[in-house]
């Protein structure tokens, strides 16, 4: 649990401020490791996007990043999301990272702005279907398993393509992107394998469906560097804004 978790909201009040100074300390020092990445990559850094991770923090933090400047958070579960979304309200855009059942696809569509982990048709017709009986056009991108592990969610790479045609022209789908997760894995080179596997996918993607195909989610706080380097457009880091977060 964060530190920072406290049930009385005097305390929450007390610490905001130090919470802040100490959160745009790491986000200085993130924007200077993206910065530095840019350089040594020949990137520029008004093209990337960064989603700060806040599950399993509470709702407070979100508080803090967006008052330090943070547009983007990003959520992993949507019964942890709707509880912190509904008690600081929609003040940044906010992301479903993580995998999604069916059965939650109702309440994702009507909590978030974007789904960042679609892998399959089924789920894209669920969200579809849902996305239409409130009238909303959401944003989603397609989740690969660039790194071919079974532990892994996302659509096989030969199988991306298929998927891109088959949900590019749903009317209440707005197909950005895609999506991925790094190896876990100390080796940068079977790292950057997998964010090339994405790259070159998400150009072929770019030609089925047009300009708006324009997000490469990846990267995470101990490889988004290396996922700079092979073409991300978006990384999502939470350790390295906010410190460890409880597993639990």
């Amino acid at each position: 649990m964060s530190k920072y978790f406290v049930a009385h909201p005097s305390i929450i009040l007390l610490n905001f401020n130090e919470m802040k100074d100490s959160f745009s300390k790491n986000l200085l020092s993130l924007n200077g490791q993206i910065a530095e990445a840019c350089n040594k990559y020949n990137r520029d850094t008004d093209d990337i996007t960064v989603v700060a991770v806040t599950k399993t923090f509470p709702g407070t933090v979100i508080r803090v990043a967006v008052a330090s400047g943070i547009h983007n958070i990003g959520e992993s579960r949507v019964q942890e999301a709707e509880q912190k979304i509904n008690e600081v309200g929609q003040i940044a855009r906010f992301h479903l990272i993580g995998h999604l059942q069916t059965n939650k696809v109702k309440k994702a569509v009507s909590l978030f702005d974007m789904i960042q982990s679609v892998d399959s048709l089924k789920l894209a017709q669920e969200i579809e279907h849902r996305a239409a009986e409130i009238d909303r056009t959401i944003d989603c991108l397609i989740e690969v398993n660039s790194s071919g592990e079974e532990s892994k969610y996302g659509v096989e790479p030969h199988e991306t393509l298929e998927l891109i045609n088959k949900i590019k022209n749903m009317p209440h789908i707005n197909l950005s992107g895609l999506m991925t997760i790094g190896p876990l894995t100390d080796n940068e080179e079977h790292i950057r394998e997998a964010f090339k596997v994405c790259y070159k996918i998400f150009k072929k993607g770019q030609l089925l469906v047009g300009e708006g195909f324009d997000t490469l989610s990846m990267g995470m706080s101990g490889d988004f560097p290396l996922a700079i380097a092979e073409g991300a457009t978006m990384i999502r880091v939470g350790s390295v804004l906010f410190g460890q977060r409880n597993t639990q």
